[in-house]
C-alpha cells in the first residue's frame, strides 16, 4: 500500500477513563465510559469516534464515486451509529449502522451511491467482513 497520510493519536490515564489527542493537537478529548457501560459518561468515547470518522469518511467516499456516476451529491449527509457489545466468547464487538440522506439524487439512483461509496471508503474495507455494517437510506 502507497500511504498518502498517517494519522497518530495518542492515549493516556485509563483509556475509556482519560485522554486522547492528537499528535497536532488539532483534537485534544477526555474519554469517559459512558452511562450504558458504568461511566459517568462526561467525555466522549472510542464508540462515538469511531462513528464520526466513519460518517465523515463514507460521506467523503459517496461525493467522490457520485461524481463518477454522475449523480448530485450536494446536501448529502451520513449519521452512524456504533454499538458495542459481548460477542459471546468472552470479548466485545462492535456493529454499525449507517443513516444515509442523499436529497439531490433520485429515488431509484440511492442504493446504487450508497453501495458504490461503501465499496471504496476505507472505514468500510477496514471493517468488512469483521463487524456487520448496515447501510439505511433515509428520506
Amino acid at each position: 500500500m502507497d500511504i498518502a497520510y498517517t494519522a497518530i493519536a495518542h492515549a493516556t490515564g485509563g483509556g475509556r477513563d482519560g485522554r486522547v489527542r492528537s499528535e497536532d493537537d488539532l483534537l485534544d478529548l477526555q474519554t469517559r465510559p459512558p452511562k450504558e457501560l458504568g461511566g459517568s459518561g462526561e467525555g466522549t468515547n472510542p464508540e462515538q469516534l469511531f462513528a464520526a470518522g466513519y460518517a465523515a469518511c463514507f460521506l467523503s467516499a459517496m461525493h467522490s464515486v457520485a461524481r463518477s456516476l454522475q449523480v448530485d451529491a450536494t446536501d448529502a449527509a451520513v449519521s452512524s451509529s456504533v454499538g458495542i457489545g459481548s460477542n459471546g466468547e468472552g470479548g466485545f464487538g462492535l456493529a454499525v449502522e449507517m443513516h444515509v440522506y442523499t436529497p439531490n439524487v433520485a429515488a431509484d439512483r440511492r442504493q446504487e451511491l450508497a453501495d458504490a461509496a461503501h465499496a471504496v471508503c476505507p472505514y468500510s474495507n477496514a471493517t468488512r467482513g469483521n463487524i456487520e455494517v448496515t447501510i439505511t437510506l433515509v428520506d
